[in-house]
């Protein structure tokens, strides 16, 4: 039980949530960039540009995070089995260490391609000496984790266990592995089995991101970051908090986000915290920094209220890794590729719906999967998925190529130099780094 919360604990840690996981997934998108003052970790703006190098802390540190993170998960995997103990708790044990190390897999293989395949327990620094598997393999082995995984996990746990992973939650994460794959029929019919479960969207969006909307009718995975006397809090929202006032002030919306939205489209302040403004918790935003910005992520807003003070400023707040929102959104994708509209414009809708907008005028294939994409961009805002949807639907050169993305580069990241230095240079390039 200790080895699978060891896992549990990396997800809120700072290489899967702060610095690293940001620079990759946050800052490379046209959402979200650097932030705080223009001097402080002015380092950052190479991911903002694209002129990050193979030697990158960012790059690294990512990197070597989820490789511990992997080998967290096979301790459970290789070593359980061996354990005298309920068979039933041995079996879920095994499963939620191959979700998650699924999970981990699926931000390697999107971030850096293909990359070495480890199923049972290899020594610390192997995955520096075993050559690269193919993007493919890779996935293939994310499928099979994640349906393994999803035939033994429960539905839903009791109190004492909420926030570990459930058999919607991998699912959930197997519908949009699919979607990049391009396999739109199984992200479709995957889809519909988490439909199918019970889910549904928190009806006001603020509340979604409050501590009072963890673990809510949306949630289908979800990191639980409560302050605890084992594993501490989460830096999460305390990277992004306002300037001074609530945190450090990095990560901040884009004025391209903020154009993004439509008129009328509640998500758009909700998501945008700005300077001056009192919120609906009663806090009067003030930034203690003048050279900062005057805007930041409200989706990670802790009132001052509700902070607990034993961690980090914000460090209750939890990470919402896939909700419902992104299912519904999976799903319309995939029909509307499979030539299914209605289906495709009914489940668009019902997220516009909540964002008090009218229904899509979209009615033609190539116009909804157009407007699927633009609302992901506004409903997923600063959820680190914008970059990664960018390259996977051939949209990167359009809405990156003005900030320094180069096409047949840019679409992943350098190995670092480190791990092909340590591994003799086992480990190759991807293209366009030297």
């Amino acid at each position: 039980m200790r080895a699978t919360n060891a896992i549990y604990s990396f997800l809120r840690s700072w290489e899967n949530s702060g610095f690293p996981a940001q620079f990759v997934f946050g800052v490379t998108g046209d959402d979200v960039e650097k932030g705080s003052n223009p001097g402080d970790a002015s380092f950052i703006n190479a991911y903002d540009n694209f002129s990050f190098t193979i030697s990158d802390d960012g790059v690294n540190g990512y990197w070597t995070g989820q490789w511990q993170a992997v080998q967290r998960t096979n301790q459970v995997i290789t070593n359980v089995p061996n354990i005298d103990m309920d068979a039933n708790l041995k079996n879920r044990l095994i499963a939620e260490a191959k979700m998650l190390r699924a999970y981990f897999y699926f931000n390697l293989v999107r971030i850096y391609g293909g990359v070495p395949i480890f199923d049972g327990l290899k020594s610390q620094t192997d995955y520096l000496n075993t050559p690269r598997n193919t993007a493919a393999e890779v996935y293939a082995f994310i499928v099979k984790d994640l349906t393994e995984a999803s035939e033994v996990l429960p539905q839903s746990y009791g109190a004492a266990d909420v926030g570990r992973v459930t058999k919607g939650g991998a699912l959930g994460l197997l519908s949009k592995v699919y979607l990049y794959m391009k396999d739109y029929q199984k992200a479709y019919d995957t889809s519909n089995l988490v439909i199918g479960m019970g889910y549904a969207l928190e009806p006001d969006f603020n509340k979604l991101f409050r501590p009072a909307g963890e673990f809510g009718s949306e949630s289908v995975f979800e990191v639980n970051c409560g302050c605890s006397p084992e594993f501490g809090g989460s830096q999460y929202a305390e990277v992004q908090g306002v300037r001074n006032q609530f945190g450090w002030g990095f990560f901040t919306p884009t004025q391209a986000l903020e154009d993004a939205f439509e008129p009328g489209d509640v998500r758009k302040e909700f998501t945008i915290l700005r300077e001056g403004e009192t919120t609906l918790e009663g806090d009067l935003i003030k930034k203690g920094d003048p050279q900062a910005g005057n805007t930041w992520n409200q989706k990670v807003y802790v009132p001052t209220s509700l902070n607990n003070n034993a961690c980090g400023y914000g460090s209750i707040q939890n990470i919402r890794i896939l909700r419902f929102a992104d299912i519904l959104l999976i799903n319309a994708e995939a029909a509307n590729e499979l030539g299914n509209t209605g289906v495709a414009i009914t489940n668009i809708n019902k997220v516009r719906e909540r964002a008090k907008l009218g229904i899509t005028p979209a009615s033609t294939q190539t116009a909804l999967r157009l407007a699927i994409w633009q609302e992901r961009r506004v409903e997923l805002a600063m959820e680190m998925d914008r970059f990664p949807d960018l390259v996977r639907t051939g949209q990167a050169a359009q809405y990156l190529g003005p900030l320094g993305f180069e096409t047949g580069k840019n679409e992943l990241f350098p190995i670092p130099l480190r791990a092909i230095t340590d591994g003799k240079g086992i480990l190759t390039q991807n293209p366009g780094y030297n």
